[in-house]
């Protein structure tokens, strides 16, 4: 609640591992580019408020990891906003990780790290949803043969289908490793019917060449793109924090009892 989920989210990369972070922007948002250069007088007030938590974790930015910031300035799809980055990144392995959904820790990121690294594949977060959800993700096909629990071989990937197109009940979230070669992929990639360049037909691209391997998380995950989502991330983060945690448990069931 007094922490943007941008941080949440770079503190997530930071916890597997990663030592550059760059964030694809707007020009239209100013905002980001003064968060990631902390001002001096913004960490005192928030230490004269008691906030010593918040004010540690933004004077440490830029310190702790490197930070870098590109920009989108037509906004073409994930894809395409991926390949903006480009430069930046160079010839080496890279995850992506979508900002409108936080995790509960660095599990899955880490997991698919390691899967890449041992492979040299690029590696998605999956989970299995109701049918009648699929229509709202993007939805894979795996080989035969795969353990329950996986890892899967991507076979085929089909971007918001209806439910009885759907290939599976195999979605695709926001947590991804790619290798080197996606944004070949990328720059090779033809615009869907709506413009935009979709980070799902890239994936598909690659998978007829080079396997790509999903993962089932077990990681909790909030949508913070609806208000709902937004105010359980609230909740379930603040309850874990050891400053404001055992207070807000003790006032919800007393509110709830």
């Amino acid at each position: 609640f007094d922490v943007p989920a941008l941080q949440l989210v770079m503190d997530e990369a930071i916890g597997a591992g990663i030592d550059h972070i760059v964030l694809v922007s707007s020009r239209t948002k100013p905002g980001l580019e003064n968060y990631v250069t902390p001002d001096p007088a913004v960490v005192s007030k928030l230490r004269d408020l008691g906030r010593d938590e918040t004010a540690d974790r933004i004077s440490r930015i830029g310190t702790d990891v490197r930070v870098s910031i590109t920009y989108q300035d037509n906004p073409k799809g994930l894809g395409h906003a991926i390949g903006c980055a480009q430069k930046l990144v160079g010839d080496e392995t890279f995850a992506v990780l979508l900002p409108d959904e936080l995790r509960g820790d660095s599990s899955i990121l880490k997991l698919l790290i390691d899967s890449s690294d041992a492979t040299g594949s690029s590696a998605i977060e999956l989970k299995r949803v109701p049918m009648d959800e699929v229509s709202a993700y993007g939805v894979v096909s795996v080989a035969s043969g795969a353990p329950v629990d996986g890892p899967f071989e991507i076979t085929d990937v089909v971007e918001k289908p209806k439910m009885e197109d759907a290939p599976s009940d195999l979605i695709i979230l926001g947590r991804y490793v790619l290798n080197a070669q996606m944004f070949e992929e990328l720059a090779n990639l033809k615009p869907a019917p709506n413009g935009e360049f979709q980070l799902t037909d890239a994936l598909l691209s690659q998978t007829k060449h080079t396997p790509v391997l999903g993962h089932l998380t077990t990681t909790e995950r909030y949508d913070t793109g609806t208000p709902f989502g937004w105010l359980t991330a609230v909740i379930d983060i603040a309850l874990r924090r050891n400053d404001v945690g055992p207070e807000l448990s003790t006032w919800l069931q007393h509110r709830l009892g």
